[in-house]
């Protein structure tokens, strides 16, 4: 049989040319379609060890980066560490190194009168200064809002240098805040550092509400008790203790990131996970099907 020539591409360089059978298969199992079928094909590499859980992790937050909003991880308002410039430093320096933040929205009287963003380290000089204007050391704040995906914001923070965006409503009020960090923890996971401290109120945090209702973001660590107590539920399982192993025991497997599961009246939604543990998710009630408002008229 005569051999076949290399093909050559743009640059003159020969391509291998594949074989029958390469193009036979390419034909009968194409690659995945949709990102589905992706997730699915790298769901299945992982069980075969071809790429270890960290990669998977990662790569699935990829993906969850370009679906989740501001609005579903900011630190709510209610939650938020700010400092007011109407009063005096002295007021406020000590919740600056209780909470040991490097940056903080700076209002004027309220909260829906950001005015800048004060860097913690610009403090060093009220300790060197006679005369200091904490007005003088504000940065622009960045304002955003709730709906902005976060691989566009993840682009910009890195384009425009900048770590911190104040998100707001479709009314123009203050609705909580972002930073670099917190969308990155999406991809990689928990960013831990030397202040962060795993304490129990910080367990579950209320977010702004969703199209069916209050919403809070929970560690898949908490307590199911803490969980029924703060949400008012009375979920039950004797053999977990969290709510992460509530999820995973009820689904019979460790749920990927982006996934949802509807459990009672709950819907769970996988905000951080890897192949071994559910680390975050969004929580919020169902609103009741038509046969349960039936039945609760009757």
């Amino acid at each position: 049989m005569q051999d076949i020539p290399p093909q050559s591409g743009k640059s003159g360089e020969a391509k291998p040319v594949r074989s029958l059978f390469e193009r036979l298969t390419s034909l009968i199992a194409p690659g995945p379609d949709s990102r589905a079928e992706l997730l699915a094909t790298l769901q299945d590499a992982h069980e075969r060890n071809l790429i270890d859980a960290d990669a998977l992790s990662m790569i699935e937050g990829v993906f969850q980066v370009s679906e989740l909003t501001a609005r579903d991880i900011m630190v709510p308002r209610s939650q938020m560490d700010v400092i007011d410039i109407t009063t005096p430093i002295e007021e406020w320096i000590p919740m600056v190194l209780e909470t040991a933040h490097s940056r903080f929205p700076a209002v004027e009287g309220e909260r829906d009168k950001v005015v800048g963003i004060l860097m913690a380290k610009d403090l060093l000089r009220y300790y060197a200064e006679e005369s200091f204007d904490v007005r003088q050391k504000l940065r622009t704040a960045v304002f955003i809002p709730e709906s902005k995906r976060l691989n566009v914001l993840l682009s910009d923070f890195r384009a425009k240098h900048n770590h911190m965006a104040i998100v707001v409503d479709e009314y123009g009020g203050v609705a909580g805040l972002i930073t670099i960090e917190d969308v990155l923890e999406q991809i990689v996971g928990d960013i831990e550092d030397e202040y962060d401290f795993d304490e129990d109120e910080d367990n579950i945090i209320a977010v702004r509400d969703g199209k069916d209702g209050p919403r809070w973001r929970v560690k898949a660590l908490t307590e199911i008790e803490q969980f029924n107590e703060e949400l008012g539920t009375a979920i039950n399982n004797p053999d977990v203790d969290t709510i992460g192993g509530f999820i995973a025991d009820h689904l019979a497997r460790v749920p990927h990131k982006g996934e949802i599961a509807e459990i009672d009246d709950l819907r769970f939604t996988i905000l951080r996970a890897d192949a071994r543990h559910i680390h975050m998710v969004l929580v919020e009630k169902l609103p009741p099907s038509a046969a349960e408002e039936d039945a609760l008229e009757d």
